[in-house]
């Protein structure tokens, strides 16, 4: 036989044995079960799942499978657990409409699991009452793409997350809306993930919750009106840029929790009407620039701990405090950035102020000491102790200045 006719025959049967055949399940079909699907297909088939609904749970794929949603078929899950459960590598999920997870206080039930499982998609999916939506457990190289994730959490101790990757590499999370859950998007010890368009809103705790991961990052999403905002924890080479923070309002609410991240980036953000923008704890080496903080309580508030930040061409507008810090040591650098309360002169005309700009009021120093004086904002008694600092620091760093403040907004 010629080589190249051999060659092609190989690459027809590796191509019939990769697609696989495709399953029809429906009400009225021969198959009528998802499981049963499952259990009669070959590898690489497509289960083509037609509309209406299926009431299963515990769906085990363990094989390399794609389940193709035709019009979105409900599988409704009757509070009975967990619904679908991937086990194999090369399994697509799409088109789905899951509704009815179970709930436990001993089990993290999920509308997908994906466990120890290579090169998996799940995309097209709509889950509704739920415990956990799409939790990934120790899977690697896969997407999860396009999905709505809507749950009905009201207390914190019996909801979970909306997408939760534990132990994962190589993710990415895109085009997500998760809403109505503990934590919109929950990372712990998962590194090299690309959380990429997802919108976070109106969750209890956290629209993004990540411990222990690194190298990650996160572009153009927002993260509205959620219960404490985003906490960023233990966490190394951290890129977060474009994406907005907003409405993330109550008394221990923030736009970001930095806490102990080191040697990251945050650029190119908006932070606008949070309680604070940015809170941050023993987080070093982290390059802050041409952010945007809009009408925050505190646009950034640093809480010690903090070494070689620098913080070069952010726009600080109509924030209440655009700087806090608790300490008399500084090594952070600011420069270039823009401050709607600066009210200095730019005699040479070169678009820098001639005076340089101190951030930090006083006044912000007493209300950290002192909560209860917020009430005294925006008095004379605070214009007076802000000058009289301003003049002669005494409680704030002397060397935390802008020395090269921007006489426009940056980027305008």
């Amino acid at each position: 036989m010629p080589k190249k006719v051999y060659l092609a025959i190989t690459a027809m049967i590796f191509g019939a044995s990769l697609y696989g055949e495709t399953i029809t399940i429906c009400p009225s079909c021969e198959i009528t079960s998802i499981k049963k699907g499952v259990e009669l297909a070959s590898e690489n088939d497509t289960l083509l799942i037609k509309k209406g609904t299926y009431k299963e749970f515990n769906i085990v794929i363990d094989k390399p499978l794609t389940l193709l949603g035709e019009d979105f078929p409900i599988i409704d899950g009757e509070d009975q657990g967990e619904i679908i459960t991937i086990i194999s590598d090369g399994v697509t999920v799409d088109g789905l409409f899951i509704i009815n997870v179970g709930t436990s206080y001993t089990s993290d039930y999920a509308a997908i699991r994906v466990v120890k499982s290579e090169n998996f998609l799940i995309q097209n999916v709509v889950l509704e009452k739920l415990f956990f939506g799409i939790y990934l457990e120790k899977s690697n190289n896969g997407k999860i793409y396009h999905n709505k994730i809507i749950g009905d959490a009201v207390d914190e101790y019996n909801s979970g997350n909306g997408i939760q990757l534990w132990y994962s590499k190589n993710i990415v999370v895109e085009n997500n809306i998760v809403q109505h859950v503990r934590d919109g998007i929950y990372l712990e010890f998962s590194d090299n993930i690309t959380i990429h368009n997802n919108t976070s809103s109106n969750n209890l705790r956290y629209g993004l919750h990540f411990m222990f991961s690194n190298d990650d990052i996160y572009t153009d999403n927002t993260f509205e009106n959620n219960g404490a905002g985003v906490a960023v924890m233990f966490s190394k080479k951290i890129k977060m840029q474009g994406n907005t923070f907003k409405k993330n309002w109550g008394t221990a609410s923030f736009g970001v929790l930095l806490k102990e991240i080191n040697d990251a980036e945050i650029s190119n953000n908006t932070f606008e009407e949070n309680t604070i923008g940015i809170n941050i704890e023993g987080s070093n080496r982290i390059v802050y620039k041409n952010n945007d903080f809009i009408n925050n309580g505190w646009a950034i508030k640093v809480r010690g701990a903090c070494y070689t930040n620098s913080f070069v061409n952010n726009n600080f507008l109509y924030n209440s405090f655009d700087i806090s810090y608790n300490s008399k040591l500084n090594d952070n650098v600011f420069e270039n950035n823009y401050w709607s309360s600066y009210t200095g002169y730019d005699l040479d005309k070169d678009g820098i102020g001639d005076v340089p700009y101190r951030p930090v009021k006083l006044f912000s120093y007493i209300v950290n000491r002192t909560p209860e004086t917020i009430v005294l904002l925006r008095s004379l008694f605070m214009d007076i102790i802000d000058f009289s600092e301003k003049v002669s620091p005494v409680f704030t760093p002397d060397n935390l200045v802008d020395a090269s403040p921007m006489m426009k907004k940056v980027g305008s």
